[in-house]
């Protein structure tokens, strides 16, 4: 890992170069836990251009409680360096003061506590008086969005993302792109997207039977802002039919395309472009790789692995611009474009802490007009915790651990498998579980919970194919998400290994037997992208459980051995 000398001099450098960072007053601030609003939204104006980020935000249109990662490996040349780093040394690095707001924002350690001191994060009425400050600080600042919008709550499930796309325009977007939005289905996406007043940017979705650029989907936007002559490209996450169902948008093909990219950018800076932005839904990693490989991208605004840093990575001569989930935090960037090119940039990563930031006024209504339909199926009761829960780590979360419970009581199963996604807000000990805290960890179009026979030789199989998607030291071949999730088995996981190699000492945890290749395992999940599939809805199956444990307490769960990290 970089030293924090290292880093210094390094960010010492870029800043006389390309301008500082907001970051530094943050950091102080936060470290006398004395932040007010016009703290968080200090900012000495740089430069003649302006962009706003926000991505991953899931339909978390409410203040939410959202514990960052505890753990999140890298390999290959990303091994040891960020966003692949957390906890105290993430602190370190960055010059983090424990216990501070920045503390609690970007790290994981003492949560509950920090939760209970500095409250919930995010809330689109928060998220909009932010990007009311910046705009009215900078009236021609664009504001894009990075994807995974219209997904992850109960009221965008019922509405098929309607109250995300109507709270979303009253903020004003210049551009989106995609991800999560296609499980609503080709039609309904082609549907809402073809209503949109701002642009749909995607130059790497393709029409699968003409392998010819989507209609619907523009490659790329030119935007005239500060006297400067703007390019914004899209880039959709690129695994789209292998990590969701391809049957749900069989009309559409997406890849990362890196050189139809290289044309796009070649293409704007033929035609005058002096800025180039790419917005994007790759993961950091494959963003990484992406700038290291494509020239003239001056900035990436990089979405889908939910990382959240308050510097941009350089690249070459890329900035690579990371801004969270959930709603958790906006990115405000300013940029210095002269003669044709950028000559510098200044960035500041707003955390959205709720209690201290004032709701707009006409969002707050535009979000309970949304929601009032819905408010008695929200707000019901279904139990309580003991524990924290969230969801993050590269292995385990307790969430996905109460769901794992869930599957094998209600599904009658030896072994529960639950996917390895990001997404999803935390719960405090003590705290009420209401039918939309479940539903915001398992909402989506395909929550059937299967049940079916695998052999244990299989069981390996699925384990080792999704670890080396997590694990495979070429960022191209990552799809961003984390292990899935099991239950009532134990593993050991050797992520220096290649694929085939790195799952061992397989074992069922209710006899302590080491699981045999060649019988067969009743096992129960969810998320299956096979079209078909056939059980009850996950969010009843999570409901019912926890409705007969009345209080949920989970143990620590140390059933995953890692090695080789």
């Amino acid at each position: 890992m970089i030293s924090r000398r290292d880093f210094l001099q390094v960010s010492m450098a870029a800043s006389a170069l390309y301008g500082a960072s907001g970051f530094g007053n943050w950091a102080r601030l936060a470290a006398q836990q004395a932040l007010t609003q016009d703290q968080l939204l200090e900012f000495e104006t740089y430069g003649n251009v302006s962009l706003i980020h926000v991505t991953d935000i899931h339909a978390q249109m409410k203040p939410i409680f959202f514990r960052e990662p505890e753990v999140n490996i890298g390999v290959g040349v990303n091994n040891g360096h960020v966003p692949h780093i957390t906890g105290a040394d993430f602190r370190k690095l960055y010059g983090i003061a424990d216990g501070s707001p920045s503390a609690y924002a970007l790290s994981y350690n003492d949560f509950t506590s920090l939760a209970q001191q500095y409250g919930r994060v995010g809330g689109l009425d928060r998220v909009a008086t932010v990007v009311n400050s910046i705009r009215a600080d900078r009236p021609d600042a664009l504001l894009l969005d990075g994807g995974d919008t219209w997904h992850g709550s109960y009221t965008c499930y019922q509405t098929e993302g309607q109250d995300m796309v109507n709270v979303m325009n009253a903020l004003k977007p210049d551009a989106m792109t995609f991800h999560w939005e296609f499980t609503l289905g080709s039609e309904r996406v082609n549907e809402l997207v073809s209503s949109l007043p701002f642009t749909s940017l995607g130059q790497n979705i393709f029409d699968a039977e003409w392998d010819e650029p989507a209609e619907l989907f523009k490659p790329y936007k030119f935007f005239e802002r500060g006297g400067v002559k703007i390019a914004v490209i899209g880039q959709a996450f690129p695994y789209m039919p292998i990590a969701n169902p391809r049957w749900m948008f069989p009309e559409y093909s997406f890849g990362i395309r890196e050189d139809n990219m290289a044309a796009m950018v070649q293409e704007v800076r033929d035609q005058g472009a002096e800025l180039v932005v790419v917005l994007s839904h790759n993961g950091f990693d494959v963003d990484k790789k992406m700038a290291g490989n494509v020239e003239g991208i001056d900035v990436i605004l990089s979405g889908h692995t939910h990382d959240a840093l308050p510097e941009p990575v350089l690249v070459g001569k890329t900035h690579i611009i990371a801004s969270g989930s959930n709603g958790k935090f906006v990115s405000r960037v300013d940029l210095d474009v002269r003669d044709g090119e950028m000559k510098g940039i200044k960035h500041k990563l707003i955390p959205i802490f709720s209690d201290v930031i004032t709701p707009d006024a006409d969002v707050a209504k535009l979000i309970d007009v949304q929601r009032a339909p819905y408010e008695d199926q929200l707000k019901e009761v279904i139990g309580t915790t003991d524990t924290l829960l969230y969801r993050r780590g590269n292995f385990n979360g307790s969430w996905d651990d109460l769901i794992c419970n869930a599957l094998m009581s209600e599904r009658e199963a030896d072994i529960a498998m639950s996917p390895g996604v990001r997404w999803g807000p935390s719960i405090l000990p003590g705290q009420e579980i209401t039918r939309e805290d479940i539903w915001n960890v398992t909402s989506m179009t395909y929550g059937e919970a299967y049940r079916s026979e695998m052999t244990g030789e299989f069981i390996k199989v699925i384990l080792e194919d999704v670890g080396d998607n997590l694990f495979n030291p070429d960022p191209y071949y990552q799809q961003g998400g984390d292990m899935v999730r099991i239950g009532g088995m134990g593993y050991k996981i050797d992520v220096s290994k290649p694929q085939g190699e790195r799952i061992s000492e397989m074992t069922l945890l209710k006899t302590g037997e080491a699981i045999d290749p060649a019988k067969n395992y009743v096992v129960a999940g969810w998320a299956s992208v096979n079209e078909g599939t056939e059980g009850p809805q996950i969010w009843d199956v999570v409901e019912n459980h926890i409705r007969k444990q009345g209080t949920v307490t989970l143990e620590e769960n140390t059933s995953v051995k890692v090695t080789g990290a």
